[in-house]
């Protein structure tokens, strides 16, 4: 059967949108890493009856589906292979129920993470994870990503924020996951597995989560520090120090903080580094002692400038969420990179950062979550290049070396999951594809995306069904993340 039969096939199944237009093709076709795809549609669901439809019609077909919300995401996890077609969620963005007497939403996975925040906030509560994206990315992609943000040093990333989830998994099942009581314990908590991956288990269509009570006070502090300071020394120390009220420990290096000056405002002094914190307290009197014992430690670490406060600590992270795409429009493509060690490692890492950058002859800049040991290097190079090959391969290499990890909040996408079986071990790495093999046997969720390519036993042969190799509407099998790469396409360029 031939791409427009099947298309048409789906056309008259489904009771939502079917487009085919080149210009929803294309707006669908990237998310914010560098990487391209070729979806042959895309769909918005009416309905999770539609989903069911849609699951089972892709099944039938052996056609790739990729959920898709905001396209935030940086390394490809929304980028439609050649063929799929891109389901659409975006429209998806209800919000169905707030209940402050159990302290939980009720959303649709389209809801921007922003807005479910405005919405929360006249019953006196918020939704602790903030990705920088918070103000663009939705909350199924912040599930399925395992998102966090500045507050995550305090509060964790979503997963310890979402109490149920419903979706509909690459057989066409529908479930429901979690449960709505404070806690439970039932054998290994299946919701987990939503948490992270990436849209290649099943699609959410709804996602209760858990709010907190905002604090009285939640002040943000960008205080300037010296060049050459220990940073993840001081990270350690603030960590241990109790009465600090500290929710986030954050850091903007000189040339970020820079950029964001130009190209939005001043978060702090101009040309230096910046650590900026947010501090919760009960009343003004707490903040005010709080921020006193930060002060003190930050002077043992050699830091003495007074801060720049924030009485409202979102208005800092919205600006410092703008960190990226003020670097987008100053300096255009580079490697956004993710990774995380632990914070007795930190100070070897940031120096490993800064070594790479100046042995390959490319600038750096650098923001992090540094309470966490998370890093965000953005260097500034052609990401299709072979220079920025040799970049990730050393900068991922180093994080596993020093008791890390290759992705601390991003996700894994269709840039790191061949570098997957470096951080896992071998049956940890069968048990993935195990988990992916019952969830979606066809392989036709994002196929090309997290999992590893699997190493077949010897003289075995894969399978029609269940070997993950998903086909696009012409019957020919899915290119995946190779043919889905612009970068791939413009590897004869060689430019920094």
């Amino acid at each position: 059967m031939g791409p427009r039969t099947a298309l048409d096939t789906l056309a008259s199944r489904l009771t939502g949108e079917v487009r085919q237009d080149r210009a929803t093709r294309l707006a669908a076709a990237h998310d914010g890493s560098h990487l391209r795809g070729a979806p042959v549609a895309v769909v918005r669901p009416a309905d999770t009856d539609d989903v069911v439809r849609l699951v089972r019609w892709a099944r039938e077909f052996r056609i790739p589906l990729v959920p898709r919300g905001a396209g935030t995401s940086l390394d490809g996890e929304s980028v439609p292979p050649s063929g799929a077609v891109a389901v659409d969620l975006s429209p998806w963005n209800r919000i169905l129920a707030i209940e402050p007497e159990e302290l939980r939403a009720r959303v649709q996975p389209g809801v921007v993470n922003f807005a479910l925040q405005t919405a929360a906030r006249p019953h006196g509560l918020f939704f602790p994870p903030n990705p920088g994206s918070w103000t663009r990315s939705t909350i199924g992609g912040n599930l399925a990503t395992n998102a966090s943000g500045p507050r995550s040093f305090r509060y964790g990333s979503t997963r310890a924020w979402v109490r149920r989830a419903e979706a509909v998994l690459g057989t066409g099942e529908r479930l429901t996951l979690g449960t709505l009581a404070a806690k439970r314990s039932l054998g290994p908590e299946l919701l987990v597995l939503l948490a992270g991956s990436e849209g290649t288990l099943g699609i959410v269509t709804e996602v209760t989560v858990r709010l907190a009570p905002i604090p009285a006070v939640r002040q943000g502090l960008a205080v300037p520090v010296p060049t050459g300071t220990r940073l993840g020394a001081l990270a350690v120390r603030l960590r241990r120090t109790a009465g600090t009220g500290l929710s986030a420990i954050e850091f903007l290096d000189a040339g970020c903080a820079a950029a964001l000056a130009a190209g939005r405002r001043a978060v702090g002094p101009a040309g230096t580094p910046l650590l900026l914190l947010e501090i919760e307290a009960d009343d003004r009197a707490s903040a005010e002692a709080r921020r006193a014992a930060v002060g003190a430690v930050l002077r043992d670490g050699g830091v003495d400038a007074p801060p720049t406060v924030f009485d409202d600590a979102d208005e800092l992270w919205t600006l410092r969420g703008e960190s990226g795409v003020v670097l987008d429009e100053r300096y255009g493509e580079r490697i956004r990179e993710d990774v995380a060690v632990p914070l007795g490692q930190l100070d070897t890492m940031l120096r490993a950062v800064a070594t790479i950058a100046t042995e390959e002859d490319v600038p750096v800049f650098l923001f992090a979550h540094l309470g966490e040991g998370s890093l965000h290097p953005n260097y500034v190079v052609d990401p299709s290049s072979p220079t920025a090959t040799r970049v990730r391969h050393r900068l991922w290499q180093t994080a596993l070396d020093l008791g890390g990890t290759i992705s601390a909040e991003h996700g894994v996408g269709r840039l790191k999951r061949e570098y997957v079986p470096r951080e896992l071990d071998g049956a940890a790495v069968a048990w993935l594809h195990d988990v992916k093999r019952r969830c979606d046997p066809d392989g036709i969720l994002n196929p090309g995306t997290l999992y590893p390519s699997p190493t077949p036993a010897r003289g075995s042969s894969p399978s029609r069904r269940g070997s993950g190799a998903a086909r696009s509407p012409s019957g020919r099998a899915s290119a995946g993340s190779d043919r889905a790469s612009h970068g791939r396409r413009r590897a004869a360029r060689q430019r920094r």
